[in-house]
């Protein structure tokens, strides 16, 4: 089932799909209306940019200035981080397909995400590198996200 951060949530509670994979964050608000699978990894918020700018964009002060141009996917975790620890950066959404190629194209800064997605991403596109991927700007766990209400499915997955 396609979906996007922004539906996942209302995707999962219309019983549209059973089981949700794929770099899902654990968080409280999803907490409230699904269940979560025992945490399959641990992860964390770092910047993603273009490896020639990685001096420039190494912590949350040096990223949260008002030229500074973040790009981030509607409606997931990256773009709660960007409101709540970046208020000051331009923020743009993009779609979560060709996002990395506004990196590269000097269309935007900064992409505030997953250590696992930015290391991904950095072996893929070449120019785009992870900054401090050991060091989280925010802890994460990652696990399977599952419907409400079904214990059976949640015990066995």
């Amino acid at each position: 089932v396609q979906t996007t951060w922004k539906t996942l949530m209302p995707d999962m509670q219309a019983g549209k799909c059973d089981i949700g994979m794929g770099g899902i964050s654990v968080t409280l608000e999803r907490q409230k209306k699904a269940y979560f699978s025992n945490t399959l990894d641990t992860d964390g918020k770092i910047p993603l940019v273009r490896c020639a700018d990685q001096s420039k964009y190494q912590t949350i002060d040096q990223i949260n200035q008002p030229n500074v141009r973040l790009v981030e996917p509607a409606g997931g975790t990256n773009e709660a981080f960007v409101h709540a620890f970046l208020p000051k950066a331009q923020l743009a959404l993009h779609d979560n397909v060709t996002i990395f190629q506004q990196l590269l194209d000097n269309k935007a800064d900064v992409m505030i995400t997953d250590a696992s997605e930015a290391l991904y991403q950095q072996k893929l596109k070449p120019g785009l590198c992870a900054v401090n991927p050991h060091k989280y700007m925010q802890y994460g766990e990652k696990a399977y996200l599952l419907p409400r209400d079904d214990m059976s499915w949640k015990l066995y997955v």
